[in-house]
């Protein structure tokens, strides 16, 4: 017995109703019926030179290779691009999108976070001015058809083996590390290959790249040839800490994220910044997060407090970066990674700085600061 959908073989979730069998395990996603056939979602043929595409910017030499190997491989197996945050992940597979939308295949992108679905959408469909570049997220739902479908993981379920080409973004973060039922329903959208997009790959992909059923391909330079930002890390008593933001904070004339571990803690801290200077807040309880991100960036300075629903996929030009609280178990350390990586991503400010504060000695952070290390002397 096997969900035809999320792929799930463990009989304690099948069910019989009055019209048969079916998954409990995937069933927000609706009911689907065992003993029924599944067919693959029809959608549009895709349109005639969709597959042209600009660049505001060449690539680099480094990424031009990159791009060109992954492109040979696309339709033929599974790539992981493992590149550091900011090399440009999303320039790098448009070589594949392209040679797949030429042979009038289904493309898809899927990524984690909803925010970024719209922001990439936009992207792509200025990349590829002749194709209908489609976004599929939570209140974008009338429309789900397109040459090149941009969605959450979550809205995958709509496209039973419809696409020839699958671009997982970030498959390490939340919502899709860990959660069988978006690993199944990933796997069944796909009829054909996938690309891996993440700067932190999991064992899971490590493993399938040692056993050779996944192409790993590397990138350990951002555009502007400088290194990744290397966090400076500072231990002392939680008032102590406070003191050492504050200062931090004030001295910089610049965008300033502060990450923080939890929903509790974004708010106080939100509250106590808002008694010194301006101060926005963003966690996946704000309902306004997109204008309040969007207003963030428009300004040359200012303080945004997040959690790491902001680590991932978001980028706000010359931000430096402080993770207060940074040795709190909620943090790993592809996050810490991942919020380090906010920073310096840009031509005019490559040099960002990143403030890991600290009650306690913690080897996460010492690791996290040692990957990025490793990685910044692999790009020399």
């Amino acid at each position: 017995m096997k969900c035809p959908r999320c792929l799930n073989t463990d009989r304690r979730y099948f069910y019989k109703g009055s019209r048969g069998w079916y998954c409990r395990r995937c069933i927000s996603f609706g009911r689907i019926m065992l003993e029924e056939d599944s067919s693959p979602a029809v959608l549009s043929p895709v349109t005639s030179g969709s597959e042209e595409y600009v660049l505001k910017y060449p690539l680099t030499p480094y990424q031009k290779e990159v791009s060109h190997q992954c492109a040979l491989a696309a339709g033929e197996q599974d790539v992981l691009i493992n590149a550091v945050c900011g090399a440009g992940k999303t320039e790098l597979i448009l070589e594949s999108a392209a040679k797949m939308l030429a042979q009038k295949k289904k493309v898809c992108f899927a990524i984690p976070r909803r925010q970024v679905v719209l922001e990439l959408s936009a992207r792509l469909q200025a990349c590829f001015p002749n194709a209908a570049v489609t976004a599929v997220c939570g209140g974008h739902t009338d429309v789900t058809d397109g040459d090149l479908i941009v969605c959450t993981t979550h809205q995958l379920y709509r496209y039973y083996r419809a696409f020839d080409l699958l671009i997982l973004d970030e498959p390490d973060a939340f919502p899709f590390r860990g959660n069988p039922v978006l690993h199944g329903i990933a796997e069944t959208a796909c009829r054909g290959t996938k690309i891996y997009l993440t700067a932190t790959p999991d064992e899971t992909m490590r493993r399938k790249v040692k056993n050779g059923s996944l192409l790993e391909l590397k990138l350990n330079r951002r555009p502007h040839g400088h290194p990744v930002p290397e966090p400076r890390i500072i231990t002392a008593p939680s008032v102590i800490l406070l003191a050492v933001l504050l200062r931090w904070l004030k001295e910089r004339d610049t965008p300033r994220m502060v990450f923080v571990p939890t929903i509790r803690e974004a708010e106080l801290m939100a509250a106590f910044l808002r008694l010194f200077l301006p101060c926005g807040c963003v966690t996946s309880k704000k309902e306004n997060r997109d204008a309040v991100i969007a207003a963030f960036r428009r300004q040359k300075s200012g303080v945004l407090v997040a959690t790491t629903v902001m680590e991932r996929g978001v980028t706000v030009p010359g931000a430096d970066i402080c993770v207060f609280h940074a040795d709190h178990s909620v943090f790993d350390e592809a996050s810490l990674i991942q919020m380090a990586g906010r920073a310096g991503r840009t031509f005019k400010k490559p040099d960002g700085d990143v403030l890991f504060l600290q009650m306690s000695r913690s080897t996460l952070t010492d690791r996290c600061r040692r990957r990025i290390q490793e990685v910044n002397a692999c790009a020399v």
